[in-house]
């Protein structure tokens, strides 16, 4: 019976969600100060309910108990400020008790939000934050800082749009959660069994067709999910077994899931909650954000579907179509991603291009019987996006909370100049530690936190050192992104080695070798800025065809494989020569071909 009244609750609250925002985004909007903390306090209560929680939940009396405590103080958080909001604004500075109580209870319900839905990786990241606030006089060097007390902590954090519902809790609250209902709809009518049968029609009955079918399948979901976990849970489910039956190892099976699935953050046109915020943070457009994306993200694929066709030659894998799935009676549910696409197009905000989404999404799911939902996918579709969005706005607030110390403190910049001191000022190397920098601090932590963090602290030194604004931030995401198949955190792997039974840690090193072509696209389109669309047709021709051969070779050199079995300087050599392409230049991009042909049209 208890578990009745959770399920009912759970759906009941998911449902007001729905609601709300559909509501804010196509018929009233609200101010900063009421769409952040309802929708903070929505994404808490289902949190507190189990839903979108990394453990599930037991719901004795203990944990029953605590956790209607922490409701109780998210919604007396969240309801004080909605309704006190113009008079806090009239008295900015001037603080109550009863304000700094509030500001307390909504830190505290931050930190467990982060802990429940990302671990303990992002609750650390935000607990140093807030004690690098406290400690800054007692610091050395450029860490140091006048030093900050609780009461101004706490105004900072909750009584602006500065801390907790900051821009990144923002981006969650207006765009994110309907991008991620309208994948749940289009979901619960069958549209990723729709994208998954065109998947295997494009690739199906090729070498490796199955394997293609994983990637063809996960760059398309990246339509409808921003999450490579997500991806991995729904695609790998079908292209996993049927991996492993062609003739994949298991642990190389997941390796490809968790590689495609990856590269689903960085597709176009959704690309998940980082882009959007990319869009905000930088004051550039979405629409200009995703289509600058496009070829980085099309290079990542032609880089992966090359090192799966290499692969499948040399293991000697038999052509063998997937598995069929009814496609025609579903072609309908593709005419949503082509309104989101013209709305963003048309230059219309990504809430407005969400909300027709959704819109023509549930009308789309009426025209054939097969596609119609009934209450059950009805329910299943809200309680998914909800499942979706508190993992999200859980992190962006705890984000919120690193960035506002950022801004407080002003460690952002001191961490800038700590990078161009390190890297003696030279491009190169501080673009090899922002990078490492990216995917460590990515390591457990969703996308979107990881990449709002590290835009706080590292995309200054980047712009500082002459790398244009759009390419510094689509840098740092693409390296944030990437760190969910890096070793030895890799989250994306880890969930795809669940799903083929293989090695953790094995498939997270498979993985990475697959991507491999993926960390090298970053370093081409800050050296080659034609790439993200920057020139001429011909110059943007140009470098995208230099560049797919570039991360070709260095597939070929990862995976060994030409026309047959590779030597080792043979597999250098292509390495060196894929990295050779992807940089401009003429004379060394024609060199370098001639070399990678040489080695590729020998027999022996």
């Amino acid at each position: 019976m208890k578990g009745d009244r959770i399920r009912a609750l759970v759906t009941a609250v998911a449902l007001a969600a729905a609601v709300f925002h559909l509501y804010a985004a196509g018929i009233s909007p609200f101010t900063a100060l009421v769409q952040r903390p309802v929708h903070w306090a929505l994404m808490a209560v289902l949190a507190y309910l189990g839903v979108g929680v990394r453990r599930r939940r037991t719901f004795d009396g203990l944990s029953t108990a605590i956790s209607t405590l922490f409701i109780a103080a998210a919604l007396v958080a969240a309801c004080y400020i909605v309704i006190e909001h113009g008079e806090l604004v009239r008295r900015s500075g001037a603080s109550t008790p009863l304000d700094l109580l509030m500001g307390t209870l909504a830190v505290v319900v931050t930190l467990d939000l982060a802990r429940r839905t990302a671990g303990w990786g992002l609750l650390s990241v935000a607990l140093l934050a807030i004690c690098y606030a406290f400690a800054g006089p007692y610091l050395p060097g450029l860490l140091a800082h006048r030093g900050y007390g609780a009461r101004r902590l706490i105004e900072h954090l909750y009584l602006s749009t500065e801390g907790i519902w900051g821009v990144p809790l923002g981006v969650s609250a207006d765009f994110v959660y309907l991008f991620v209902l309208f994948g749940a709809v289009l979901d619960a009518a069958g549209g990723g069994k729709l994208l998954i049968g065109l998947s295997a029609k494009i690739a199906g009955s090729s070498a490796g067709g199955p394997a293609k079918t994983a990637s063809v399948a996960s760059a398309l979901m990246g339509s409808l999910s921003g999450s490579a976990v997500a991806n991995v849970v729904t695609t790998g489910t079908i292209t996993i077994p049927v991996m492993k039956r062609t003739g994949f190892k298991p642990h190389f099976a997941a390796a490809i899931e968790a590689a495609a699935s990856t590269g689903g953050q960085l597709m176009p046109p959704v690309m998940g909650a980082g882009a959007f915020i990319l869009a905000t943070w930088t004051n550039i457009p979405y629409a200009r954000v995703a289509l600058a994306a496009a070829i980085p993200a099309l290079l990542y694929y032609v880089a992966l579907f090359m090192a799966i066709h290499l692969r499948a030659r040399k293991m000697n894998v038999a052509v063998a179509p997937t598995e069929a799935t009814a496609t025609l009676s579903r072609l309908h549910l593709l005419l949503p991603l082509a309104v989101i696409v013209l709305f963003l197009g048309l230059g219309r905000s990504p809430m407005r291009a969400a909300f027709w989404g959704v819109i023509s999404a549930a009308a789309m799911t009426l025209v054939a019987k097969s596609t119609r939902l009934d209450w059950s996918k009805t329910r299943a579709a809200v309680v998914t996006a909800a499942s979706g969005t508190v993992q999200v706005a859980a992190a962006c607030a705890a984000a919120g909370i690193v960035v506002g110390v950022a801004s407080l403190t002003g460690i952002g910049l001191r961490m800038s100049q700590v990078i161009v001191t390190l890297s003696g000022g030279h491009l190169p190397v501080a673009l090899l530690l922002t990078a490492m920098g990216s995917v460590l601090l990515g390591m457990g932590l969703p996308t979107t936190a990881a990449y709002v963090v590290l835009a706080a602290l590292g995309a200054p030194a980047l712009t500082q050192l002459g790398v244009p604004l759009l390419a510094a931030h689509l840098f740092i995401f693409y390296f944030g992104a990437l760190s969910n198949v890096t070793p030895p955190v890799a989250l994306a792997a880890y969930a795809a080695a669940g799903i083929a039974d293989a090695p953790p840690i094995k498939t997270a090193v498979a993985a990475v070798a697959l991507a491999a072509g993926g960390f090298a696209v970053p370093f081409a389109f800050v050296y080659g800025p034609p790439l993200l669309l920057n020139g001429s047709f011909l110059q943007v021709l140009g470098a995208a065809a230099t560049a797919a051969l570039g991360v070709t070779a260095l597939a070929a050199g990862t995976i060994g494989y030409g026309r047959r079995t590779l030597m080792l300087w043979e597999r250098l050599a292509l390495l060196a020569v894929g990295v050779t392409l992807m940089l401009p230049g003429m004379l060394s991009n024609v060199a370098a071909g001639a070399v990678g042909s040489i080695i590729i049209v020998r027999k022996s």
